[in-house]
């Protein structure tokens, strides 16, 4: 089975679910999201195999997101937009294996691809 990590080396929980994929044997492929941000239809897929709303994968509590957007609840086109044009909004890790995803807070959750 495949695995794509969407990782940001300098998060320490995106560091240890890449480190338990590894220590299971598995060498995902690494997309550091920053460097190569997600569009619009791969934001979408990642919110469908995760089974959540766009503005469930908000990091909200960013400076980012509180000075472009406040406390404005956005739509899911608006959520997947601020993602695409801040990447850095997009929480981290998300491990995603065929039709699954998983965010990786905390970074044991990836287990549940495992089984």
């Amino acid at each position: 089975m495949n695995f794509t990590i969407y990782h940001n080396p300098r998060c320490k929980k995106s560091r240890e679910t890449l480190q338990i994929l590894r220590d299971e044997g598995i060498d995902p492929e690494v997309v550091e999201y920053l460097k190569t941000p997600l569009d619009t239809k791969e934001l979408s897929g990642l919110c469908t195999k995760l089974n959540i709303n766009p503005n469930q994968l908000l990091r909200k509590s960013e400076k980012i997101y509180k000075e472009n957007f406040g406390k404005k609840e956005l739509s899911d086109s608006e959520a997947i937009q601020a993602m695409v044009d801040f990447p850095k909004l997009m929480e981290r890790p998300v491990v995603v294996s065929g039709n699954k995803a998983v965010v990786g807070r905390p970074p044991e959750n990836v287990k549940d691809l495992l089984l």
